[in-house]
């Protein structure tokens, strides 16, 4: 394993001090190095606070800022923070119009936002589920929450920026989601630093079909395709379980892991935008970069979100955080 350690087991708070002071203009550490929030809160504002497992760097503190997440809490290395991680993230940018979690569908995330929900007042939750892939898996209940999480908080989170109301962002974030399926491919593991080996071996020739982002197992693995094939199988995919809703106006977002480069994310983007506009698809809006890693995984989503007006508006939204800036 090759690596830029210090030791494994100071890696993330080394991380975050780095983060925090490379984007210090918008962003203050929590204490213990439990939580990233916005320097300047909003009086008023319903907070939108996320987190889950290290390792999907920007998500989800990279999303933090004007215009999207009011505080993200990480987690170690593909693990789910605790409970008091988000109940502190709570007492911390609450400004007393409630907070709204962002949690991915995965046991531990679920388990544990709920307990911290449990313990704070004025709390509601949106969980997302856009993969497609698989129903279940070793990590989660039902469908896993990938790079659609970054759909629902972009969207929502400029929602709350003018001030909509806690029931009113949980309704928006449940239907974002509903309109929302992503799918991956992988063409390598990805090496945690505590394992210092490859979470799964995969030949040369091989790629992990339907893959999750903490390297779990998806549909099948199978020999490596062409770029326009894989594209085919998931986007005939994502359009099959949209059904009817996969017609008219929507955002094209192709996620790298980590180990990608743009030159090959922009390839399977235009062959994926091919794909989808023969189907009934009208992509407005895109996004293309390694936004929702899986460490140093190779391999990329891809990601389709139905929009309409209100919703193409808010993706529209000025944002400031450390990943996306625009409109500012």
């Amino acid at each position: 394993m090759k690596k830029f350690l210090n030791s494994v087991d100071t890696v993330l708070t080394e991380s975050l001090d780095g983060f925090v002071a490379a984007h210090s203009d918008i962003l203050v550490l929590g204490e213990g190095h439990k939580f990233v929030r916005r320097r300047e809160l909003k009086p008023g504002k319903v907070a939108l606070i996320s987190g889950g497992g290290s390792g999907h760097e920007p998500l989800h503190a990279g999303l933090v800022g004007h215009g999207m997440l009011d505080a993200a809490c990480p987690g170690q290395v593909f693990t789910s923070p605790t409970p008091d991680q988000m109940v502190e993230a709570v007492a911390g940018v609450d400004t007393g119009a409630g907070c709204l979690y962002i949690v991915k569908n995965y046991e531990g995330d679920v388990m544990n936002f709920d307990m911290a929900a449990e313990m704070s007042e004025g709390v509601l939750q949106v969980v997302t589920n856009d993969d497609v892939a698989v129903e279940d898996s070793l990590y989660t209940t039902g469908r896993r929450g990938v790079a659609g999480t970054l759909v629902v908080e972009k969207i929502v989170g400029a929602a709350a920026e003018e001030g909509r109301a806690l029931a009113a962002l949980k309704a928006l974030g449940d239907r974002v989601n509903a309109s929302t399926r992503s799918m991956g491919v992988a063409l390598t593991s990805c090496t945690v630093p505590a394992a210092g080996r490859p979470t799964f071996e995969i030949g040369e020739g091989e790629m992990e079909f339907g893959v999750g982002i903490h390297g779990e197992p998806g549909r099948r693995r199978d020999q490596l395709k062409s770029a326009d094939a894989i594209a085919e199988e998931i986007c005939t995919a994502i359009s099959n379980d949209l059904g009817a809703a996969a017609r008219g106006k929507a955002l094209l977002f192709v996620n790298g892991f980590g180990g990608t480069p743009s030159m090959e994310l922009y390839l399977m983007y235009n062959a994926a935008r091919k794909i989808f506009e023969t189907q009934g698809v009208t992509v407005v809006r895109s996004l293309v970069g390694s936004y929702v890693t899986s460490l140093d995984m190779a391999g990329c989503s891809i990601t389709l979100s139905m929009l309409d007006e209100e919703t193409a508006k808010l993706w529209d939204a000025p944002v400031h955080t450390a990943a996306l800036r625009w409109g500012m």
